[in-house]
This record gives structure tokens, C-alpha cells and sequence, in this order.
């Protein structure tokens, strides 16, 4: 909103997020049918990568209407351009399971991956995944980034145990990717 006042852009707005995405995916359906023209625009990160706009793109394209990227910024390809970690191949895994159970069963199953992990997570829950982290698959080399971009942009280098000591001793605020190192071979 605050970069369509700064342009003076004027044109109608709605919200579309994770609890409306049904019920309005339709309504818009039905406006691009009409002619109109749609922007999904996120307030951080690209829409439809862990965000709303995935149920929308497959509606419009199994309607035959013309989906169009603009690319922009994107947590998961700036954090692994920064991250050190070998790149050639990367699985990114978006938010984990919230249950401690459930999200050590998932990452029981990716626990033999030889791939760099991408994971997003909330700064309330980061503490209790890096502990999980470590005990399912080891002290293995990582980076976390927060605020990518921002002014408070923060990086952290080196194993878990390492992220995790530095974290502990502080409130942590804002969105994080975290990227750990595969499984070694």
C-alpha cells in the first residue's frame, strides 16, 4: 500500500492470504475471465513460495489465462547466494512441521539428504528447530539468515550448535531462512 501511495497508483485492492485463499480465488477467476488485469503482490517474499497465490495460478492456468512472473525478491535464492554451503543441488523444504513430534518425523525421513536443506521459520520456533536439528541429524555446518535485505539484515555462519548458543543469549525478531549443509558422503 505505502509503495502504490508513493506512485500515486490508484486501482482497486483485496486482500489474499492463507485463511480468504478459497473463498477468493473464484472472484478473481472471474475478474481476469472478465478482462481485467491482476497483480499478486507479497509484502515480503514472491507469492506462491510459502505464501498464498499457488491455488490461484493453477485455477487461472487450467482456465487458459496467461500468468506472467515478475521476479523479485526471494529468501530462498538470496540465502543460498550468501550461504557457503555447496549449491550445485538444494531442497528447499519451507516452513517445518509446528508439533516437536511430527517435525522430528520429517526430518528423520530428509535426514540422509545429500543436499543443502532450505527451511523457513518463525523466530518463536527457530530455538526449538535447531535443537531438533541437532539431535535428527547432527551438528552439521548451516547458515541462518534474518531480515534478508532489511535494514536489520542479520547472517549467522557455522555449525548449529553454534546458531543455536548465539540465539539463545537473545530475543530474535523477524523472518528467518535457515540452510543447513547435507548429509556427507
Amino acid at each position: 500500500n505505502q509503495i502504490l501511495n508513493h506512485y500515486n497508483i490508484q486501482t482497486a485492492l483485496t486482500s489474499y492470504f492463507e485463511h480468504n485463499e478459497k473463498r477468493k480465488t473464484p472472484f478473481i477467476i472471474e475478474k481476469l475471465k472478465s478482462g481485467k488485469n491482476i497483480a499478486i503482490v507479497s509484502e515480503a517474499g514472491t507469492p506462491a513460495i510459502s505464501d498464498p497465490g499457488y491455488r490461484l495460478i493453477t485455477q487461472a492456468l487450467q482456465h487458459a489465462i496467461s500468468v506472467i512472473p515478475i521476479p523479485g525478491p526471494s529468501a530462498v535464492i538470496t540465502a543460498i547466494s550468501i550461504s557457503g554451503l555447496p549449491l550445485h543441488r538444494f531442497a528447499f523444504e519451507g516452513f517445518l512441521p509446528v508439533k516437536s513430534g511430527k517435525k522430528k518425523n520429517f526430518l528423520n525421513k530428509i535426514r540422509e539428504e545429500e543436499r543443502t536443506l532450505v527451511f523457513y521459520e518463525s523466530p518463536h520456533r527457530i530455538i526449538n528447530t535447531l535443537r531438533d536439528l541437532i539431535e535428527v541429524m547432527g551438528d552439521r555446518n548451516a547458515v541462518l539468515c534474518r531480515e534478508l535485505t532489511k535494514m536489520h539484515e542479520e547472517k549467522i555462519y557455522g555449525e548449529l550448535s553454534l546458531i543455536l548458543k548465539n540465539l539463545e543469549k537473545r530475543p530474535i525478531k523477524g523472518e528467518i531462512t535457515l540452510l543447513v549443509e547435507g548429509k556427507k558422503r
